[in-house]
């Protein structure tokens, strides 16, 4: 998908960029070795070759943080097939007080890691766990969990593409928190944390912090590690749609 992707190409756009599609200019080699293109001036395509020469050498060296300064936000889900291998998916919980963090959770595919309050969470901590991952996937995280993250602990992400799976899900027509758009997708979960909502996140992380009885944080963690791994396959689900939905739109018009 991103080496059919040119929406990252100095005025070009998704209609631009289907047009191209349509006269079988499928990916960035068929862009570069043509001889002319309708539409663009020699001039005009002499740079689009040389921006193209950069994507490609990008993307052969892995480096997520060309995509991070030349992808559109709004177009990052492309990116997940190629760099699901070294993503993160993180999810964050906090206390009755905003801007207070008590959980952050980190999923790579294989195995968590939860960083708790009082325990393990602390900026060096977050930025050694982050810095090798290429990619990083939230529900509703630019608008939450980053800011909130960034704010209490400074810059600890490394410059990679984001994927926020709310916004990618509004665009399929979920709607609604994570919860409901797993009920939605038949993803499920574990019967002991099943009812737990965010609201029920915040208690049990009071509860602990007034008796520290380990039993209710060891819930809250289990819960957070159901969000993170639980967004696994909805970005799964939004890739394999969103890309689906785009080449119907090219067939269709």
């Amino acid at each position: 998908m991103i080496d059919s992707s040119f929406i990252h190409l100095k005025g070009f756009g998704r209609q631009k960029e289907a047009n191209l599609w349509r006269r079988g200019i499928i990916n960035w080699r068929d862009f570069i070795d043509a001889k002319e293109i309708k539409g663009i001036s020699k001039e005009r395509k002499m740079e689009h070759d040389i921006e193209l020469e950069h994507s490609s050498l990008a993307l052969e060296e892995r480096d997520a943080s060309f995509f991070f300064f030349n992808f559109p936000s709004s177009e990052s889900w492309r990116l997940f097939k190629t760099f699901k291998n070294e993503a993160v998916y993180l999810d964050i919980e906090t206390s009755v007080y905003y801007g207070d963090i008590t959980v952050i959770g980190l999923y790579d595919g294989e195995q968590s890691i939860s960083f708790v309050k009082g325990y393990n969470l602390d900026r060096h901590n977050l930025k050694e766990a982050l810095k090798d991952f290429k990619i990083i996937i939230t529900f509703n995280g630019s608008c939450f969990d980053l800011p909130l993250i960034k704010r209490k602990f400074g810059d600890v992400f490394p410059r990679v593409p984001h994927i926020d799976l709310r916004f990618a899900c509004n665009r399929l027509g979920l709607k609604g928190g994570l919860k409901n758009i797993e009920k939605m997708l038949n993803i499920q979960r574990d019967n002991k944390i099943k009812e737990v909502r965010g609201g029920d996140a915040v208690y049990l992380w009071e509860m602990f912090y007034s008796t520290r009885n380990k039993n209710y944080l060891e819930k809250l963690i289990e819960y957070n590690r159901a969000d993170i791994v639980n967004l696994e396959p909805v970005a799964d689900f939004c890739y394999s749609k969103l890309k689906e939905d785009l080449f119907k739109e090219i067939i269709k018009n």
